[in-house]
């Protein structure tokens, strides 16, 4: 195989390090990470060490915005996996009114960025697009629902949505080869609450004999993914996807309310934890905003690339209770 060039935006992130655990142990692949560490939970000395500080990984630590600027001194790129953005329901919540602008601008620097070197993208988007679809399941033949009440969460789903199209209607009018990727309720190793993440607080919660705080009534459904599946999903959408395509990449299987997450994460960690329900608003401020329902339609991703989701659901919370004990013991 010949030797490729491949530039990770967001490459520090919670998704960004597992790709690039993926991309790096290829001594084929040169990987340069872009990432400014604003949204990054790691300890960036101790995660370069527990990959062996390898010589096919270099990084920059500056915005993509900064990136996109030095860009002729650095070499040409292969493959682009554009993840760099805001994330989290509570870790979007200081960018109101910026998110949206920042995302489609980013965007089209790691554009620019291609159409100067060749390189195929990947732009890992969000599932938030869909605004909940119909009744909670997600198609990428479905309408895109944006909700009349105008949220933050809203502006970073429409944003990421901008980006998609943006670039999709780029792809037919310039040399540009893309394809994008919906992610579903990513969860994992290395996945921190920080951002308002749910899986990691509740084992936080439920470890320390904490009530397991629940929003609301804790109905809303999800259908939580691996962070290893995801990784394989997006690295078979830049060998294998179409340019121009969308791909679902969620674990259908994996539906569950979040109630039920709770109960399932005291059973499995013999917690004697209690559930308590709470208005997450009196938590994080009135611009917080709960997501609708969502789990998702897979079969193109599974049919068209021959993804096939390997972890359940209890996998995917002894594998995260089991990072979170080791943080601990440190």
């Amino acid at each position: 195989m010949s030797a490729q060039n491949i530039l990770v935006t967001g490459g520090f992130g919670f998704i960004g390090t597992h790709l690039t655990e993926r991309l790096v142990a290829d001594p084929n692949n040169h990987i340069h990470i872009v990432d400014n560490l604003s949204t990054s939970s790691i300890d960036l000395e101790a995660y370069l060490g527990f990959l062996g500080k390898p010589k096919n990984l270099t990084y920059s630590i500056c915005s993509v915005e900064h990136f996109h600027r030095k860009i002729a001194s650095e070499p040409d790129f292969h493959q682009i996996y554009h993840l760099a953005s805001v994330v989290g329901p509570v870790g979007v919540l200081s960018h109101a009114g910026k998110i949206a602008l920042q995302i489609v601008n980013d965007t089209d620097r790691v554009a620019q960025i291609a159409l100067r070197t060749g390189a195929r993208i990947v732009d890992v988007s969000t599932s938030e697009v869909y605004g909940g679809g119909r009744d909670g399941y997600c198609s990428e033949r479905d309408f895109k629902v944006i909700q009349p009440n105008i949220t933050v969460r809203l502006e970073y789903a429409v944003g990421k949505l901008a980006a998609e199209i943006s670039l999709i209607n780029m792809a037919r009018i310039k040399p540009l080869n893309v394809s994008i990727v919906r992610p579903f309720n990513v969860a994992g190793p290395r996945q921190s609450g920080q951002g308002g993440f749910v899986l990691p607080r509740f084992i936080t919660q439920a470890l320390a004999g904490e009530p397991i705080t629940v929003y609301n009534d804790g109905r809303m459904i999800r259908a939580f993914t691996h962070i290893r599946d995801i990784v394989e999903g997006i690295i078979l959408v830049m060998t294998r996807g179409a340019n121009g395509e969308v791909y679902n990449i969620g674990n259908p299987s994996n539906k569950i309310s979040i109630i039920e997450l709770a109960e399932r994460v005291i059973r499995l960690t013999r917690s004697n934890s209690n559930i308590s329900h709470v208005d997450p608003k009196m938590l994080f401020g009135p611009l917080f905003e709960e997501a609708n329902d969502k789990y998702p339609d897979a079969d193109r991703a599974i049919h068209d690339l021959g993804w096939h989701p390997a972890y359940g659901i209890d996998e995917i919370i002894l594998d995260s209770c089991e990072y979170i004990k080791s943080k601990r013991r440190d």
